[in-house]
């Protein structure tokens, strides 16, 4: 039974090393030429966040219409990706130092009706 349970282990260990050995978190993704989230949702940068700064400012009602890309306790930075630790203490991924949002308005995979929004808010093109 040990040896079992160790074999389970192992497999796991490799196949999840596999899964993001481009460094990508597996809550994303490059579709169709743009980042998305796992359910084919468009991420977007904001321009008020400072790339690399460790910070995001969209908080409060900002972040009610553009919900953080939530990352896990155990999730840890790798390539062009990383992650930082919210005002409420959340934490959330960013690519090449920006934070990455939804918008509340995109009701269906593909849809990027956030890019332009008020000139700050961007897709995530490959």
């Amino acid at each position: 039974m040990k040896k079992n349970a160790f074999a389970a282990v192992l497999l796991t260990a490799l196949l999840g090393a596999c899964a993001s050995m481009d460094g990508a978190p597996m809550a994303a993704k490059f579709e169709a030429g743009m980042l998305v989230n796992s359910a084919g949702m468009t991420l977007y940068t904001f321009d008020k966040d400072a790339a690399g700064s460790g910070k995001s400012t969209c908080n409060g009602p900002c972040a009610v219409n553009w919900p953080p890309l939530r990352a896990a306790d155990a999730d840890h930075a790798s390539g062009n990706w990383s992650v930082v630790v919210r005002d409420d203490g959340s934490k959330q991924w960013s690519f090449k130092g920006k934070p990455l949002y939804l918008w509340i308005k995109d009701q269906k995979p593909g849809d990027k009706t956030g890019d332009g929004v008020n000139k700050v808010w961007h897709v995530v093109a490959q």
